[in-house]
């Protein structure tokens, strides 16, 4: 759920920055010229998936939302942009009074998405929408990124529990959404404070191995932690020999021990033992939670083991080898005058090599097949064909300047839960292969 619900007194900066120089010079040079309000729009969508990858995940688009909202120019930000001269005066006065007043249309957060996916449409003067490029990209590139991994975790781990916590492995801030995108992803827990505050996810942890290197003896260590914070706990066995540990635990703990960790070794094999031992001591409801540097193909080796649950780090929130999802934002039609209600006409970059696109505002649909399975990502302009209505996977995000496509988070969530049981099974393998769906451009 997100801090819009909560009324959490969560401030947001302003995000009029967190953008590229050229963006503002582009604004000059286009107030200059008299074309700054025409009529444009841009789409969001990338060329191709991350080698081997199967499907996307939208992931940010909440976040985009909250972006757009607090992209102001308040004093401090037009005074650092006049003392390093980066505008001439009439930018810095056009942009004190910005505002973006134009509509933003995308595919709704944990949808899933393909090569050629308008995944978020940008509507409005050329002026407006320009400057909202590099937010945009910023957020949906590496929050799609990270709710991809968490996407593929999600599936190797099944039905078991997933923790984030890869907060210590990135920027403090990456590390807040980064939980969030997981979050969607299908993680059911985070590690980090910051996001359970902001997005209201569930947080978990203990202790690491530095508590128990604190104390005189392991037991030591195990006793101040079960009497602060009850049985039910989860004690950390792998700091000295694991075997002795779990013995200790329980001997602690009794046999309502809530949970082990396993940080280190050969954790396929130390499951199994642990698990035997702790069956042994009569702590049957014990569960075992493991860590350690895991990825997807990791935690599908582990499905065997009698592990009950999966903290992942590292791997997660660097995307699992791809940080990015190529993003582009591209303008893809403009008004063909500067008259008010000029048609607008479509404008695309012409390229030798692999970065051509295809001009013209989008729509975009998913047509099933007889069973109900997803079969292609249709993209066309233009009107909709009769045969996929009601498939259409755009949603009004901001229409004027206000938003209106806010939701909580938990609704991002369940909606990528059913978008990926939607696709065709091959959908969930981990070995490397195509896109599942084929994208077709529809010419109506």
């Amino acid at each position: 759920m997100d801090t819009a619900d909560l009324g959490l007194p969560v401030d947001v900066p302003s995000t009029a920055l967190f953008t590229d120089r050229y963006e503002l010079t582009m604004l000059q040079a286009a107030l200059r010229s008299g074309t700054a309000d025409r009529r444009s729009v841009f789409e969001v969508f990338t060329r191709r998936l991350p080698e081997g990858r199967r499907y996307g995940v939208v992931g940010g688009t909440g976040r985009v939302l909250d972006a757009v909202e607090n992209f102001r120019f308040d004093t401090a930000v037009l005074d650092f942009l006049a003392h390093h001269r980066i505008v001439d005066e009439p930018t810095l006065a056009w942009l004190a009074d910005y505002r973006f007043t134009g509509d933003i249309w995308g595919y709704p957060e944990g949808e899933v998405y393909f090569p050629g996916s308008p995944v978020m449409r940008v509507e409005g003067s050329f002026a407006e929408a320009v400057l909202l490029e590099t937010v945009i990209l910023s957020i949906l590139n590496h929050d799609s990124a990270v709710a991809a991994a968490a996407s593929r975790m999600s599936v190797a781990a099944g039905d078991r529990p997933l923790i984030e916590m890869g907060a210590r492995r990135t920027h403090e801030l990456a590390a807040v959404a980064a939980a969030r995108a997981a979050y969607v992803g299908g993680f059911a827990s985070t590690s980090d404070l910051a996001a359970g505050f902001r997005y209201n996810i569930p947080t978990v942890g203990t202790s690491a191995h530095a508590f128990t290197l604190l104390h005189d003896t392991e037991r030591d260590a195990f006793t101040a932690q079960v009497d602060s914070l009850g049985s039910a706990t989860t004690l950390l066995v792998d700091t000295f020999d694991v075997a002795e540990a779990v013995r200790c635990a329980v001997e602690v703990a009794g046999t309502e021990l809530g949970a082990v960790r396993i940080d280190s070794g050969d954790l396929l094999l130390l499951a199994h033992r642990v698990r035997q031992q702790l069956d042994d001591l009569g702590a049957k409801g014990t569960k075992i939670v493991v860590t350690s540097d895991l990825d997807e193909y990791a935690i599908a080796s582990l499905a065997a083991a009698p592990v009950d649950a999966y903290g992942v780090g590292t791997q997660l929130v660097t995307g699992s080898g791809h940080p990015t999802c190529s993003m582009v934002y591209k303008l893809v039609a403009r008004a063909g005058s500067d008259e008010p209600g000029a048609p607008l006409l479509p404008v695309a970059k012409k390229s030798m090599g692999a970065k051509s696109s295809l001009g013209g505002r989008k729509w975009a649909a998913r047509r099933l097949d007889a069973d109900g399975v997803a079969e292609a990502e249709v993209v066309g302009g233009g009107a909709l064909p009769p045969e996929l209505a009601g498939q259409e996977l755009l949603v009004e995000l901001v229409r004027g300047g206000e938003i209106v496509g806010r939701e909580p988070l938990d609704a991002a969530r369940d909606r990528h839960r059913v978008a990926r049981a939607g696709l065709p099974l091959s959908a969930t393998q981990l070995s490397r292969g195509e896109p599942v769906l084929p994208t077709e451009y529809s010419r109506n």
